[in-house]
């Protein structure tokens, strides 16, 4: 979620997860203390400029492949795979940032998707992505049916999204 959170702009100090018990008053007590501290030092957060970065941000922790990630966490780093194969926790730390900027940019390019046919260039204008990467992902997306050709502009193709 941090590495998430950071890739989209938004900060990882916004989201915070403490596990206090209902014996703990007094590290309750601090933790609210220091989150509230923490908010006022980052100042009021302006839901507005991130419109696009938030929806890709719940689009990629609803994605099927991060929850999949995710849930073999256990598995992978050590029970091992069905091959007996375990996963240094360091490179599985990797393979889940690396699909979560995957599905992160993909969610992004959808994002962009909704209001309007774009190029690969006016998507990579909105979203801030190089436009190799736009390119990438909306092949990725077209592949998956979830993208597609709506046509050109002089020689320039426009992109559509498609509902899932």
């Amino acid at each position: 979620m941090q590495h998430l959170m950071n890739i989209s702009g938004i900060g990882s100090d916004r989201v915070q997860l403490r596990w206090v018990s209902s014996a703990e008053g007094n590290l309750f007590a601090e933790y609210v203390t220091e989150i509230s501290d923490l908010t006022k030092k980052l100042g009021p957060f302006d839901r507005n400029k991130f419109e696009l970065p938030l929806g890709a941000v719940e689009q990629t922790l609803n994605s099927a492949r991060i929850r999949w990630l995710m849930g073999l966490t256990r598995q992978l780093t050590e029970q091992g795979n069905v091959y007996q194969e375990k996963l240094e926790k360091e490179k599985y730390q990797k393979l889940i940032h690396q699909a979560t900027e995957e599905e992160y940019h993909k969610a992004l390019v959808l994002g962009a998707l909704k209001e309007t046919p774009l190029s690969v260039r006016g998507l990579s204008e909105i979203t801030g992505l190089p436009v190799y990467t736009v390119s990438l992902r909306l092949n990725e997306l077209e592949r998956e049916g979830r993208a597609e050709l709506s046509g050109y502009d002089g020689s320039t193709p426009r992109f559509i999204g498609l509902a899932a």
